[in-house]
């Protein structure tokens, strides 16, 4: 199978004219100026700073990692994602975009093309083999993406599992940070590809030199891209069209008189709107009503469901549809979050799986399918008397509630017991130490009582006899 040409790192550029002269309108204008746009944006976010530090702190983390954790299914997700991060590098991205900058026209140039009605712009070949390296990088970002995403998944049972927990919490941090880059570069890439599929449309019209000729470039993004990336794309493109949108209206509406405008310095200004009439208890008091109103149909409609369901449960014939239906129940239950109607269902479920087996080989059990069928809708709604079936579960599991509480009360008692042992003995131990030192001491002084009563015998002695 033939390499794709936006799948390759080096591109061959097309020898041919890099401008040509078109007729140049307002419609071109505007398709130029929000390409150049778009390009700075895409320059703005590749040579970002902050993007560069994350990659330095990626490839530290993984020079780190090399030698005690390289075995690891997070580092190998973290060594692709710094692959593709090597293979943008080398694309020279940046280099090719600012090319395009400086071949489209200034400012001044535009204004004096729309007068003139001619202009210089990109050339057909220029434009088409841009096109493969956006293209080739929105691929790229596709793949980190993906790779981010493995090497989170990677972190998050490691966290569970409890294993390594700062260094999974630092891998999941960086990951996300460089997800979120990933994602505003690919959003980035599909509207300028839009913008250059644009004047391509117009250059190609003009003056055909047409460069890829065994291959033909898709119509948007969307259709390059797989499913999920794609529908984050479109989002994207899709909320930051209406934005632009919401600004150039409100840039042709003039304000109302009594409308103020406050600035907020949060990183971006922005501009809220405040009329000096309004009155908020209206909307708060018709806001608690609609919830108010919602609440009760949402019961009305739980319980027009578990209706429903016992109806579906009094018409099944054998116990290998009622599986099936349990396991609709099961999944409403679920979805739901009711505990209780879900423990005792997955009983029931095993039940009913050990039935359709005797089932399946030929046995009938009309009378225990009328007795199941009850059991399950009791289970549904538990309320009035349990089941005989369903009353041993039940005890079963108040018998272990019990066991459990005495388990602990007789934990706490042993703990209390063993702590009071212990504080005994520690008292014996401390009085114990306290009587010796004392014997000790007395055993001192009496020492010094013998020797001091000795040397005064022994000078009694002496002076006796004259000495």
């Amino acid at each position: 199978m033939a390499m794709q040409p936006w799948n390759r790192v080096n591109i061959p550029f097309p020898s041919a004219v890099s401008s040509v002269h078109i007729s140049y309108d307002l419609q071109t204008d505007v398709i130029v100026t929000d390409l150049l746009l778009d390009n700075e944006k895409v320059l703005k976010l590749l040579r970002c700073e902050i993007f560069h530090t994350e990659i330095k702190v990626l490839s530290g983390m993984l020079r780190m990692l090399r030698n005690s954790h390289r075995g690891m299914k997070t580092y190998k997700a973290l060594k692709q994602v710094e692959q593709c991060i090597n293979k943008l590098k080398n694309m020279n991205l940046d280099r090719a975009l600012q090319d395009l900058t400086d071949l489209c026209p200034k400012n001044i140039q535009r204004e004096l093309g729309v007068k003139a009605g001619q202009c210089e712009v990109p050339s057909q070949p220029t434009l088409e083999w841009t096109c493969l390296k956006v293209l080739g990088a929105a691929e790229l970002m596709s793949c980190s993406m993906d790779r981010c995403s493995v090497a989170f998944l990677r972190s998050k049972q490691h966290l569970k599992l409890e294993e390594f927990i700062t260094l999974n919490v630092v891998i999941i941090s960086m990951i996300s940070r460089l997800w979120v880059l990933f994602r505003g570069i690919l959003v980035s890439l599909s509207s300028q590809y839009e913008k250059l599929l644009k004047l391509l449309a117009q250059v190609s019209e003009h003056k055909p030199m047409p460069f890829l000729t065994h291959s033909s470039l898709p119509e948007n993004m969307d259709e390059f891209l797989c499913g999920s990336h794609a529908l984050i794309v479109s989002k994207k493109l899709r909320a930051q069209s209406a934005k632009d949108l919401r600004r150039k209206m409100s840039a042709n509406l003039p304000i109302p008189m009594g409308r103020k405008t406050v600035k907020e310095d949060l990183g971006v200004s922005m501009e809220r709107d405040f009329l000096p009439d309004t009155d908020m208890k209206q909307f708060l008091m018709s806001f608690r009503n609609a919830a108010q109103e919602q609440t009760p149909s949402k019961d009305v409609s739980g319980t027009a469901k578990i209706e429903a369901f016992k109806k579906q449960l009094r018409e099944t014939p054998s116990f290998c549809d009622m599986c099936e239906t349990l396991q609709q129940i099961l999944g409403w239950c679920r979805c739901q979050k009711l505990k209780t109607e879900k423990r005792l269902l997955k009983f029931l479920q095993l039940k009913c799986q050990r039935m359709r087996g005797l089932e399946a080989s030929g046995s009938n059990f009309p009378r225990k399918l009328q007795d199941f069928k009850q059991e399950v809708c009791w289970a549904l709604s538990p309320q009035g008397p349990v089941p005989k079936t369903l009353q041993r579960v039940m005890k079963r599991r108040k018998n272990r509630l019990i066991t459990y509480c005495q388990r602990l009360k007789s934990c706490s008692r042993l703990s209390t017991v063993r702590f009071k042992e212990k504080s005994e003995t520690q008292e014996q131990e401390v009085n114990r130490s306290e009587s010796h030192l004392s014997e000790v001491d007395a055993s001192r002084s009496t020492d010094t009582d013998v020797e001091t009563r000795t040397h005064d015998d022994i000078d009694d002695i002496f002076a006796s006899v004259g000495l």
